[in-house]
């Protein structure tokens, strides 16, 4: 259990990274866009588009890292008085019983969804617009995948805090 923590964990560390690049070139792009509009009055419905497609696969694939590391939203003044017993049991349930099953159906769903864009060769709407909807579309149903792994992480991380405190009260 261990080892596959480790590598689960790893994967979706490298994730992390990946949203950070995807962060620091949707800051150049916005950058590069303000500059084109302001000081040489160009705007490009390309660099637009882009600017939604990078936070958009920042933000999906952004899920999966956070919730690995524990940085989701939730009403602390009741979970931080718990045991540490009790904040793993709420963390399966609310993993597997939640979080789960809606990843599951968004990434079943997102699959036709994605096909259905590069099979009619969709793009943008726009004159200038940016090609190959695909690609953008394609981040639902792999941030959902990087999700489940992210899910399977924290059951996994929270059942050695289970058997951990178990081992604890055995041995006392």
């Amino acid at each position: 259990m261990k080892t596959s923590l480790k590598i689960i964990g790893k994967i979706i560390d490298v994730l992390g990274n990946f949203c950070s690049l995807l962060m620091l070139l949707m800051i150049l792009n916005v950058f590069y866009d303000v500059i084109m509009r302001y000081f040489f009055n160009d705007v490009s419905i390309g660099m637009q588009e882009l600017e939604w497609h990078l936070f958009a696969a920042m933000f999906m694939f952004g899920i999966a890292y956070t919730l690995k590391e524990d940085g989701h939203v939730r009403v602390d003044i009741f979970y931080d008085a718990m045991s540490k017993r009790k904040q793993a049991f709420i963390n399966i349930f609310g993993a597997i019983i939640f979080a789960l099953p809606i990843t599951l159906l968004i990434g079943y769903y997102s699959i036709d969804y994605t096909l259905e864009a590069y099979t009619m060769g969709e793009g943008s709407g726009d004159p200038g617009g940016l090609p190959h909807r695909w690609i953008v579309r394609s981040v639902i149903p792999l941030s959902s995948f990087f999700l489940v792994l992210a899910i399977l992480h924290v059951v996994l991380s929270q059942i050695q805090v289970l058997t951990a405190s178990s081992t604890k009260e055995g041995a006392q």
